[in-house]
């Protein structure tokens, strides 16, 4: 990357991740029109379009996506030199980039956000909830947050939250009038509400009791790739939901929903906070990784991070909840 473009580069991969040069000048502490000027500088100098402008938003070229994708591992070394500067002063600072999933968001980070701020004000927390699986350092990111079958083997994975059950329940308005399923093969009698996967699958809904282990497929009214959908339409009657005990414990205590096939519900391990092997983490990962362990201190036998290869095979979730 040639030196005297680097400011231009920089101001343009910003405005790619806001799609918008009023976002990204902002950001920058610039004009809008200064902005556009400068995008307009760099292709010039480079002799090619980056930038698709129309009145509504702002694209990015194919040629734009090559450059974007040379250019930010250059980028995210510079930016984490700077930040060792505050490193070295010993405050953590700098902005922290997350892939997670949107359950994940939910049950791990959303109660503790405020206390976050409050410890650490030097850091900028970017939160992008997407049930996708996305490459960490092609993305920009720090870290992500996934359920630990469905990460690559060449990540240092770190438990968080301990082991999770996946329950089943039902609102009264539901139940009333009809035959409790006593076991899972009961739920075809039902109507169910159903989980698209990230591979356009539909999730089939796991139960486990003294060794034995059931996949079942269900039907019914409605299918979503949004947990959260579903758990509303459940509240309001519309069908049974499967989804983590984490989701629904005040509403399985308020009685909202009621539990069903309890002796059915499955546990595995759970969450894992993934970053790229590396013998130097940024100190506000690190700080990260430790507010988490604390706020959702696990078993002590879960405390380290591990190779996810080391994970036993047999206690590691089934694909089918890979997009959870």
């Amino acid at each position: 990357m040639s030196p005297e473009l680097l400011p231009a580069i920089a101001a343009f991969a910003r405005v790619a991740h806001h799609a918008s040069f009023t976002r990204a000048a902002e950001e920058l502490g610039v004009s809008p029109s200064a902005l556009s000027q400068t995008m307009r500088t760099l292709e010039r100098r480079l002799g090619v379009r980056l930038l698709d402008r129309t009145t509504r938003r702002v694209g990015v070229t194919e040629l734009g996506q090559q450059l974007l994708k040379g250019a930010q591992p250059a980028l995210a070394a510079l930016a984490q030199a700077v930040e060792g500067i505050d490193e070295a002063r010993d405050k953590p600072a700098g902005l922290l980039r997350l892939n997670v999933s949107r359950t994940s968001a939910e049950l791990l980070l959303f109660p503790h956000m405020g206390d976050f701020a409050a410890a650490y004000p030097g850091i900028t927390l970017e939160l992008v909830c997407d049930n996708r699986l996305v490459e960490l350092v092609e993305g920009g990111f720090d870290a992500g947050i996934r359920l630990g079958e469905s990460l690559a083997q060449d990540v240092i994975a770190v438990p968080i939250g301990g082991p999770l059950r996946m329950v089943t329940c039902a609102a009264p308005r539901y139940l009333a009038g009809r035959k409790l399923p006593q076991t899972p093969d009961d739920l075809r009698e039902h109507q169910c509400l159903n989980y698209r996967l990230t591979t356009g699958g539909l999730y089939r809904w796991e139960y486990a009791q003294d060794g034995r282990v059931l996949d079942i497929e269900v039907a019914g009214p409605l299918i979503s790739n949004d947990g959260e959908v579903l758990l509303a339409a459940a509240r309001d009657g519309a069908g049974i939901a499967t989804t983590f005990e984490g989701s629904v414990r005040a509403d399985l205590e308020s009685g909202r929903l009621v539990p069903l096939l309890q002796p059915w519900w499955p546990t595995f391990p759970g969450f894992y906070l993934y970053h790229p092997s590396s013998a130097q983490i940024p100190r506000k990962l690190r700080v990260f990784i430790d507010f988490l362990q604390a706020r959702h201190a696990p078993p002590p036998v879960s405390q380290r991070a591990v190779k996810l290869a080391s994970l036993p095979r047999s206690r590691r979730p089934s694909p089918a909840r890979r997009a959870k």
